[in-house]
């Protein structure tokens, strides 16, 4: 794979700096978390200015490509971990195992709580009403990615309250064990800054940018099952939708805006490459 420049087709030099090195990482010439050689060294190799090379740099670290650490170097960023927000509810666990990844939970808190106004409220419940807390930290090949915590109604499956969730999925769970197959959920996603202690759980520094979810799960009759409030890592997680065009009143049922319609569910988390 070439370092060369071309210098007659009018394209910018950072930009073919910045789409070469992209080459190079896809190519395995630097994996993530390998520290790229330093500035004097890339105008070397790409026979350019530093000019041209702290442009390339700056745009790669923008796109979240390249993590620059002051005193250290730069380093090629970790992919990030991509979620559909068309997706499949089978959980975080299940997805990651699809996947071939290796997801491991650690559980922090397990307990038997009377709901707040904000989670009664969430689950349709009167204030006071026994839920299940569980709050987890979920690692990826054991790196901290996401902080959640669910509430679950406790007289649905008393006996969560005391299942070790380490290796296995909760909505797994609840359809074996408790009949509780979910149906739906509604989703809200907002960028909150890390608070203290999501930013020590997670590793990244408070105030960075996370990703927060809030969910509602039911099962078919409308139940509610489980609220969940979780945190995703900002630098680590990207979000997909996929858009299905909604045939107008004057399309005729034969419009090409049918190819939508089969289009099978995204979902789950993949790993961006």
């Amino acid at each position: 794979m070439s370092f060369e420049i071309n210098r007659t087709n009018g394209i910018p030099y950072y930009i073919q700096v910045r789409d070469a090195l992209q080459d190079h990482f896809r190519a395995g010439t630097w994996n993530p978390g390998d520290r790229l050689p330093g500035e004097p060294e890339l105008c070397r190799m790409f026979a350019v200015s530093r000019t041209v090379i702290r442009q390339a740099l700056s745009d790669l670290a923008s796109r979240g490509l390249i993590v620059r650490e002051k005193g250290k170097g730069t380093f090629v960023a970790q992919p990030k971990i991509q979620e559909s927000l068309v997706q499949k509810l089978t959980g975080f666990y299940q997805n990651m195992v699809e996947q071939g990844l290796t997801p491991v939970t650690q559980v922090l808190k397990q307990q038997i709580i009377p709901a707040n106004a904000r989670v009664a409220s969430r689950l349709h419940l009167e204030p006071d009403t026994p839920v299940i807390e569980i709050e987890r930290l979920r690692f990826v090949d054991d790196e901290p990615l996401q902080l959640v915590t669910s509430f679950l109604p406790y007289e649905l499956c008393p006996s969560l309250a005391h299942e070790d969730l380490t290796h296995q999925s909760l909505y797994a769970y609840l359809e074996k064990h408790c009949g509780l197959m979910i149906a739906r959920g509604i989703r809200s996603i907002e960028a909150v800054p890390a608070n203290e202690y999501e930013s020590r759980l997670l590793r990244v520094k408070r105030g960075a940018p996370l990703i927060m979810l809030d969910s509602v799960s039911f099962i078919a009759d409308g139940t509610p099952v489980e609220y969940y409030h979780a945190v995703h890592r900002g630098d680590r997680t990207r979000f997909e939708v996929q858009l299905l065009r909604v045939r107008g009143s004057g399309e005729s049922s034969d419009s090409s805006a049918n190819q939508f319609d089969d289009l099978p569910p995204s979902g789950g988390f993949v790993l961006r490459p």
